[in-house]
């Protein structure tokens, strides 16, 4: 019988006021020991990414197309994980992992946002690439402050609508009970298979958007380094062709360990024995990814290498 307080009575019906996260793991020995370790990433996560932010801001050199998209990237990224990371850690030592209904669907909103805009992003960060290398004689006059200004809030633009459809159709399903969500966040996919009520029209539409969404920046990202490779084969010195691959490799470390993980998550029919599994990979694209990918854009990068420099020598200069 499930406790009074995690369902209201009306008429007709009971409904789920509040769900019951299991969380990461239910073994204390464990939890003494993961706690520490995700609290440290998520102050990493946020140390890297903010300072990438001013960086790139503080630096006149870094006021290029690219290292707005990549300012924009880290904002995104910041947002993601606080959309999930503070709560799942205050729930680490709670005996019941308890969420309201409506914080539920909050939660679930927030990060679907965020991750369908870096999506978005990334799709704009290949095409960012393609123009560079593919037009480099009239990439300043394409890639204009407009242009990408415009493609920055499309991104958001459109994982906010797409968030929306998502979150209305799920959470106006009827849930009666049972109320435990096998995850450590509100996970749509644990969500919809405790509803009462039928979810094949709101599964449709889920369907529907991670395609739409999912599969249409990869194919746009797909399209953009096919057009990369063609333009890297013309270009006859073997030292130009390494260093135009270059400017690619971080985009393309990104985008593999983002759509990898995200897809593996979401694109394959769900099951109990799954589920560890699931829970590792989610771990990883909203914990792990945010943290990676500042560091994987800047430790082979020359450019934030020199402006860190020169900031660093500006700031001393300052003080004395």
């Amino acid at each position: 019988m499930m406790p009074s307080r995690l369902i209201e009575e009306d008429r007709n019906h009971t409904s789920v006021v509040v769900f019951v996260l299991l969380g990461i793991t239910d073994e204390k020995e464990l939890q003494f020991i993961l706690f520490p370790v995700f609290l440290g990433i998520y102050l990493v996560t946020l140390f890297w990414n903010l300072g990438l932010i001013i960086l790139i801001r503080m630096d006149s050199h870094l006021h290029t197309p690219m290292y707005f998209f990549l300012s924009f990237l880290s904002f995104i990224d910041i947002c993601y994980t606080t959309s999930i990371s503070p709560r799942m850690l205050s729930d680490f030592f709670k005996d019941e992992k308890t969420i309201s209904f409506i914080a539920c669907a909050i939660q679930f909103y927030a990060s679907s946002w965020m991750g369908q805009a870096e999506f978005c992003l990334l799709a704009a960060m290949a095409y960012d690439r393609y123009v560079a290398i593919g037009n480099p004689l009239q990439y300043s006059t394409i890639m204009a402050p407009g242009l990408c200004q415009k493609m920055a809030a499309g991104a958001l633009g459109t994982g906010f609508l797409c968030s929306l459809l998502e979150t209305i159709p799920c959470f106006n399903l009827h849930y009666c009970g049972p109320n435990v969500i096998e995850h450590f966040f509100c996970n749509i996919t644990e969500i919809i298979i405790l509803s009462c009520s039928s979810p094949f029209i709101t599964q449709m539409i889920l369907f529907l958007v991670v395609f739409f969404v999912g599969c249409g920046s990869l194919l746009i990202i797909l399209l953009s380094y096919g057009f990369i490779t063609a333009s890297i084969l013309k270009i006859s010195s073997l030292k130009g062709s390494a260093k135009a691959f270059n400017t690619c490799a971080s985009h393309l470390a990104v985008v593999t360990l983002f759509y990898g993980t995200s897809f593996s998550v979401y694109l394959h029919p769900h099951s109990r024995h799954s589920e560890k599994q699931d829970k590792m990979l989610s771990v990883f694209y909203i914990i792990i990814i945010p943290m990676l990918n500042p560091l994987i854009y800047s430790l082979r990068n020359k450019e934030i290498k020199e402006a860190l420099k020169r900031v660093i020598r500006r700031a001393i200069h300052f003080t004395h």
